[in-house]
């Protein structure tokens, strides 16, 4: 059974820093590409940050220069640091595992596997 537990979410203010980590991210079999989505209420789940087997990383635009995704493959845990959040950052953010090593289509469409998600609260 594949379990991806999250654990740093939290209530910031705008301006500060959070660290998300992900236990678990990536398959024990074949490296895969990981990533992090968030989704707002009532707003369709977005994806924020990817990595991908190769190193690769994207951004989203609304986060690039701000939020910094890596991987300790010593540990097995994908991490997400978030610098200068915004209030517009407040979601629940959910660590991905893809199905393969790219995430061709920068969507949920390539992912396999979720966690339960962690809640980031930026206020003003």
């Amino acid at each position: 059974q594949v379990q991806l537990e999250e654990s740093g979410g939290g209530s910031v203010q705008a301006g500060g820093s959070l660290k998300l980590s992900c236990a678990g991210a990536d398959s024990p079999y074949s490296p895969r590409c990981m990533g992090w989505f968030r989704q707002a209420p009532g707003q369709e789940r977005e994806w924020v940050a990817l990595i991908e087997a190769s190193g690769t990383t994207k951004y989203a635009d609304s986060v690039k220069g701000r939020f910094t995704i890596s991987h300790d493959k010593s540990k097995n845990v994908l991490y997400l640091q978030m610098n200068s959040l915004k209030n517009e950052d407040t979601a629940m953010y959910y660590c991905a595992r893809g199905i393969g090593g790219s995430c061709y289509h920068q969507s949920a469409a390539d992912i396999g596997y979720w966690g339960q998600g962690t809640q980031v609260t930026v206020s003003s």
